[in-house]
């Protein structure tokens, strides 16, 4: 593994740089946009019962807030329902603004890093192929191995940043697809719950 990654010359650098980050990034983006951490299910139905119950204290708001994304919305819904509808709907906009940067944090560095890699790759196949024929310009076509070296890193250096961008790509659309799928159950808990606190919908406790 080290003979490839010192064939392909510095540009090998960078691109395990940015294989590194990208593992990275796909990682912690795996972690945080869990579903159970984003928007549990039942959290309408349990805060409901709380509220029916008269057990919303503010350290049970605090710790709502805390736990998932889905619960910091319903928190700021809560806290200006008492103002009347549209104050409350906004309150919740507000508030899923938030929650939707920091649901697509890092995803631009991962679009970057897919976008990058495969451009590092060319620029070491493009050095490699000067390589290439600077030395057939001061020793002509009978130096093989001298050959082979440039045309080896030329192919490593392209190999290296389709493998590095490939899969970031994929990653990078696959959490895309999951926020939006995310948001959109998020909004529908929101409506019900903006329903529910104006007496226009009963909750399912099932």
């Amino acid at each position: 593994m080290f003979e490839l990654i010192q064939s392909g010359g510095w540009l090998m650098v960078p691109i395990i740089g940015c294989s590194i980050l990208s593992l990275a990034i796909c990682l912690e983006r795996l972690w945080v946009l869990q579903k159970s951490r984003v928007a549990p299910g039942h959290l309408l139905s349990d805060v409901w019962q709380l509220v029916r119950a008269g057990e919303l204290t503010p350290e049970r708001m605090q710790l709502l807030r805390n736990q998932s994304s889905l619960g910091q919305i319903m928190v700021a819904g809560l806290n200006n329902s008492k103002h009347g509808r549209e104050v409350m709907k906004e309150s919740i906009e507000e508030a899923a603004h938030h929650v939707v940067h920091h649901l697509e944090r890092f995803l631009n560095p991962l679009g970057t890093i897919a976008a990058i890699a495969p451009l590092l790759g060319l620029l070491g196949t493009v050095i490699g192929m000067i390589k290439v024929f600077s030395e057939i310009m001061l020793q002509g076509t009978g130096n093989a191995n001298v050959l082979a070296g440039g045309i080896s890193e030329a192919l490593i250096t392209t190999a290296a940043g389709l493998s590095v961008a490939i899969p970031t790509l994929i990653f990078h659309r696959f959490f895309q697809r999951r926020i939006e799928s995310l948001l959109v159950e998020m909004e529908q808990e929101s409506i019900k719950l903006v329903e529910v606190v104006h007496g226009e919908r009963e909750i399912d406790y099932e």
